[in-house]
C-alpha cells in the first residue's frame, strides 16, 4: 500500500476521523496507552472503525515515518450501510440481489468476484468488518474498477446482517459442500442474497444454521472445492439465468 493511502500519528488519525475521512482500519502498537490514545480509541469505537493491536516491528515494516505507534489505512471507497441499501432497492422496484462474503481474505479473489457482480447486476456486496478482505488498491485493480461502481457494505456482525436480510424478505442462500441440494434446484428469482465462504473454512457454521437454504455445486473431480471467485460466478449467473 502506498504511503499516501495512510495516516500516521494519533492526533492526525483523530482529526481525519472527525473530518469524515473514510478509514478502512487502524493499526496500533500493542503497548500504546495514554489519554490521547484513549480519546482515539473511543472515537474509533463510535464510528465503528476496526482497530488492530500489533507488535511495533510490524508497523516499522510498513513505514519509517514518525508514526507514534499508529497507522490508519484510508478506505479506497465509501462503505455503504446494508440497512440503507435494501429499502432503497425495494423503493426503486428492484428484486434485491446481494452477495455476502464470509471469511474471504484474498484481495485478488475479492476483485474478481466484484467484477463478476458488477457485470451481472448484483446490487451490493456485503463483507464483515473483521477477518475479511477490504476495498484497497489491489482489490480495485483486480476488479477492473468495478469496486468503484458497486456498493460495498461492511457490517460489524455478519449474523445480524443475515437476520436483517431475512426480516426484509430476502432469501439467504449459502453455498456449501455440506448441502444436499444442487444450486439449480432452488428458486433464485425472488429477492436473494448468496453467501460465499472462504476456500479453507467455507461459510461459518453459525451462519449456515440461520440461512434459508444451503446449496452445492456438483463436483466430479478429486479437488475438493472450486476457487471462491469461480464458485461465486457460477451461482451469480444462475440467478441471472433464472431471472431471464
Amino acid at each position: 500500500m502506498k504511503e499516501k493511502e495512510m495516516i500516521f500519528g494519533i492526533r492526525a488519525v483523530i482529526e481525519a476521523v472527525e473530518a469524515g475521512k473514510d478509514i478502512d482500519k487502524v493499526m496500533v502498537k500493542r503497548e500504546l496507552s495514554g489519554d490521547l490514545f484513549q480519546e482515539m480509541q473511543e472515537l474509533l469505537r463510535r464510528y465503528e472503525i476496526p482497530m488492530q493491536k500489533v507488535p511495533l516491528e510490524r508497523i516499522e515494516r510498513i513505514t519509517r515515518k514518525n508514526h507514534q505507534g499508529v497507522i490508519a489505512f484510508t478506505a479506497a471507497v465509501t462503505y455503504q450501510k446494508l440497512e440503507n441499501i435494501v429499502p432503497l432497492l425495494y423503493e426503486e422496484g428492484k428484486i434485491p440481489f446481494l452477495l455476502l462474503l464470509d471469511g474471504v481474505t484474498d484481495v485478488r479473489n475479492f476483485g474478481a468476484i466484484a467484477r463478476t457482480c458488477e457485470v451481472a447486476g448484483v446490487d451490493a456486496i456485503v463483507i464483515p468488518e473483521r477477518g475479511s478482505v477490504s476495498v484497497n488498491g489491489d482489490a480495485i485493480k483486480t476488479s477492473a474498477g468495478a469496486l468503484h461502481s458497486i456498493p460495498v457494505c461492511r457490517e460489524k456482525n455478519l449474523k445480524e446482517a443475515i437476520l436483517f436480510l431475512k426480516n426484509s424478505g430476502v432469501k439467504v442462500v449459502a453455498a456449501t459442500e455440506k448441502a444436499a441440494s444442487f444450486y439449480t434446484r432452488t428458486d433464485l428469482s425472488v429477492p436473494v442474497a448468496i453467501v460465499m465462504g472462504s476456500e479453507d473454512m467455507g461459510v461459518a457454521p453459525e451462519h449456515l444454521r440461520i440461512c434459508d437454504e444451503l446449496v452445492r455445486i456438483p463436483q466430479s473431480g478429486t479437488i475438493q472445492s472450486l476457487n471462491v471467485s469461480v464458485a461465486a460466478g457460477v451461482l451469480i449467473y444462475e440467478v441471472v439465468r433464472q431471472r431471464g
